[in-house]
């Protein structure tokens, strides 16, 4: 059976409505339960200053969730979407195992794929990155947003992660 453009169309949109609107609400999420309080929690993860973690990651995932969304630069979007799930992944749920209810990696490691897959995959015909003309999609955005989205996360962590001795230690038995 041969997969038809409208079927891939279809296919981009679901994605996309399925990963931008959540990761937009999760911004909004962000800023809405006030900033001083995502500040603080970003700062017991040890990413500091917080205050600068918290507006940048409600700044990114908002914007990263309404390109995604829209469909507009699509494979940058993606990358976005790596490296937020990148620096979760590695801060908050690292050492937890896999399953998320047990706190664990599975559901950022899942968005991070998914993420990757509609690079690959494209924003389809309904979207604005049809509009325009862009093409920012195929196998090397999916690589480009996998290894771009990784390298901007562990960038990010090499600058700015300064775990406390309680929670380093907590992390390093688990």
């Amino acid at each position: 059976m041969t997969v038809g453009q409208s079927e891939l169309d279809l296919a981009s949109l679901v994605l996309r409505l399925a990963l931008g609107p959540m990761l937009v609400i999760h911004g909004l999420n962000k800023v809405q339960g006030g900033l001083s309080g995502t500040a603080g929690w970003f700062e017991s993860l040890g990413l500091r200053p917080g205050w600068l973690h918290a507006r940048f990651a409600a700044f990114t995932e908002i914007g990263a969730g309404l390109l995604v969304t829209f469909g507009l630069l699509t494979g940058l979007a993606a990358t976005a979407f790596v490296g937020l799930m990148a620096v979760a992944a590695l801060t908050d749920h690292r050492g937890k195992g896999y399953f998320i209810f047990k706190g664990g990696w599975e559901y950022v490691v899942l968005i991070a794929m998914v993420a990757v897959g509609l690079a690959v995959l494209g924003p389809g015909r309904w979207s604005l990155d049809e509009v325009f003309g862009l093409d920012l999609s195929g196998v090397v955005w999916g690589v480009i947003a996998l290894v771009g989205g990784v390298a901007a996360a562990l960038g990010l962590l090499a600058a700015f992660y300064r775990p406390s001795a309680t929670s380093s230690s907590s992390s390093a038995t688990d």
